[in-house]
């Protein structure tokens, strides 16, 4: 942004961050990883406090509003992106924000949410993906998986789930990544890049939920076999997993493919290196889509990031040529102009 100044300046905190409210969570939810992690993170970007604004939609996760002492804005299901969107527009020298859970974006929310991704507004859109739905307790979500027994799918939901970083990619969002509750010093990472990303920046959150859904992520988050289910992605190196880091991914055509870099016929220089600068998708796309393989450890990390301009940039500097161009506009001039009648 271009108000930044020294973060020594500031002398802002965590602290400076928390506000007055009670924390209204369930204890254990994963949602009090993700507002810790904020609040470590915002006094670093070197952006006055002021210029911070939360906007969410209904949910859990949209209570975080609440809980940062920041301006901010608890809106209506699903429309979160489309009134940071007006917001953005008007105030362009805000940090705009999106507090967002599986249920309210992926389902009523999710023509806002393309098209926010399409326009490439300069959004930072956070989504707590606990693959259920919370604060009506417990319906089967957009995200929730095939089969998935909940209150309102008794038998097993029949429905397919979204993947919401596919969906992010195919928008055409410039920055899409992925983290998890418990692993804080990577969602503290994730956090950090979104907000210095200019454009529409989008974090998908796994993210536990205690009551409804406890152990989605198990897999990603026991110390005993989260290695071998979680690939970390770094931009440049190859992709490497396991306890022992002997495991790798390579590319066979468009076909992940999971090789032993013990077995003597592959080595770290076969395997796939990361290009989160990859101006087409499709790899970021075929990354997107390996948490559908069982066979496949689901990435964590940054998975494209591209540059270009954006959605609220274009409006000020049309705002700004045509004001060059015409002169200031006269609102009276304009209610009384074209085809006017008197009614007797």
């Amino acid at each position: 942004m271009n108000d930044k100044i020294d973060v020594k300046e500031m002398n802002l905190t965590p602290k400076d961050f928390q506000s007055d409210q009670d924390v209204r969570w369930c204890p254990g939810c994963g949602d009090y990883s993700v507002l810790a992690q904020v609040q470590r993170v915002f006094p670093t970007l070197g952006i006055p406090k002021e210029k911070f604004v939360w906007v969410a939609g209904i949910g859990c996760s949209s209570r975080f509003p609440y809980y940062m002492n920041t301006y901010g804005m608890h809106t209506i299901h699903g429309r979160a992106p489309a009134i940071a969107t007006g917001l953005k527009v008007t105030r362009p020298d805000l940090s705009v924000w999106v507090a967002t859970g599986d249920g309210d974006l992926m389902s009523i929310g999710g023509n806002h949410f393309i098209h926010a991704c399409r326009k490439n507004i300069d959004l930072k859109i956070i989504l707590f993906n606990n693959r259920i739905y919370g604060l009506t307790k417990g319906q089967y979500s957009p995200t929730s998986e095939k089969g998935k027994i909940t209150k309102s799918s008794p038998f097993g939901s029949v429905d397919y789930p979204f993947n919401p970083l596919s969906l992010a990619l195919g928008s055409e969002a410039t920055l899409v990544a992925r983290t998890i509750d418990r692993e804080t010093k990577h969602m503290k990472e994730m956090l950090a890049r979104v907000a210095e990303h200019k454009g529409l920046a989008f974090l998908e959150v796994y993210q536990n939920c205690l009551i409804f859904n406890d152990g989605a992520y198990s897999d990603l988050t026991d110390k005993e076999v989260k290695s071998e289910h979680v690939v970390v992605l770094e931009h440049g190196e190859p992709l490497i997993f396991g306890k022992k880091l002997d495991k790798g991914i390579l590319l066979d055509g468009f076909t992940p493919v999971v090789v032993d870099l013990n077995d003597g016929r592959h080595s770290v220089d076969d395997l796939w290196v990361h290009d989160e600068k990859d101006e087409g998708p499709i790899r970021a796309f075929i990354l997107s889509h390996m948490t559908d393989s069982p066979d496949m450890p689901t990435p964590l990390g940054v998975f494209r990031q591209i540059l270009k301009p954006t959605y609220d940039e274009g409006v000020i500097q049309q705002i700004e040529h045509v004001i060059e161009e015409q002169g200031e506009g006269n609102l009276e001039e304009l209610l009384f102009s074209g085809n006017t009648w008197v009614v007797e």
